[in-house]
């Protein structure tokens, strides 16, 4: 197997897939350069994140790509892609600690603290009633596996969650509904919309102007899925205009966000480096012994991304 990140800990990786499947033989590939030690024919299986361009044509011998991820957008918007079969992780780690990073999100909205967090820095002592849950109004844009888990969360927590996917998604104690023509009323009754959509040529810039003018006048926005769903020039719009009054955002249309954007100045935005969620080497490396297993022995590998669809 060859390994490329530039984002996560090779060694740790190597440790966890090792104790995993002690037979492997896990090579790194350097971040620079995408090279890798030995023959390069020897290669069955990659886990990546974002390798280089034209990485793949060095294995002639790949039979498996494993995403080092739940998002697989950048990988198969690639043109130098091999027709092999192509696995996503899907570790309830992954799940819990996006949970857990959205439930802060939206407790942080819910209660106010920003309004707390700009009257401290003022020295003003400001009031500002609290709501319970019931009383607010949770849009989960998105209930695949991460957003599902996200929703189910909030419901423990007594919000009033309602849920949008492209097909019908039941979820115990969450509104649901589903298709595009149920769109703008889905919006309209968001009093803190979470984003949790996977990029796809259908959902980029699916939050448009538009889409942000259905949101209630002042609502709370959080992103935690990708920068390119949401319009950024159109959310920061909405953010000066007071269409939207604060929002947390953890992914942008260009990552590291750039210096020169308006967002990192704005009091009512809060900007964190893409972390809400991420592969857990110990938690993860058990599937990604068992496609490979799989592989092996011939039979159909778990957690598979249709290219078409782009998930």
């Amino acid at each position: 197997m060859v390994f490329y990140s530039a984002f996560d800990d090779p060694v740790e990786w190597k440790a966890a897939l090792q104790a995993a499947m002690p037979a492997l033989d896990v090579r790194i590939a350097d971040v620079a350069s995408g090279a890798v030690d030995g023959d390069a024919a020897d290669i069955r299986y990659a886990l990546v994140w974002k390798p280089p361009q034209g990485f793949f044509a060095r294995f002639p011998n790949l039979q498996l790509v494993l995403n080092l991820g739940a998002g697989v957008d950048a990988l198969v918007a690639r043109d130098d892609l091999p027709h092999l079969p192509i696995t996503r992780l899907s570790d309830p780690n992954m799940s819990r600690m996006m949970a857990s990073f959205v439930l802060f999100c939206v407790l942080r909205h819910a209660r106010d603290i920003p309004t707390f967090e700009r009257a401290q820095r003022e020295g003003r002592w400001h009031y500002v009633h609290p709501r319970t849950a019931e009383e607010t109004r949770v849009g989960v844009l998105g209930l695949g596996e991460l957003g599902s888990t996200a929703a189910l969360e909030l419901v423990r927590h007594g919000f009033d969650v309602r849920g949008w996917s492209r097909s019908p998604k039941p979820l115990e104690g969450v509104k649901t509904c589903h298709g595009v023509d149920a769109l703008p009323g889905f919006l309209a009754q968001a009093d803190i919309l979470v984003v949790m959509l996977p990029l796809t040529g259908e959902t980029r810039h699916l939050m448009n102007a538009e889409r942000l003018a259905h949101l209630p006048k002042g609502a709370k926005f959080i992103n935690v899925a990708r920068g390119p769903v949401v319009d950024e020039a159109a959310l920061v719009a909405a953010l000066r205009s007071g269409q939207i009054s604060e929002a947390t955002l953890d992914v942008f249309e260009v990552e590291p966000l750039p210096a020169e954007s308006p967002l990192w100045g704005m009091a009512n935005v809060l900007v964190t480096p893409h972390l809400a969620s991420i592969a857990i080497p110990a938690s993860a490396a058990a599937q990604i012994a068992e496609n490979i297993r799989r592989v092996e022995a011939g039979e159909g590998v778990l957690n598979r991304v249709d290219p078409t669809r782009g998930y």
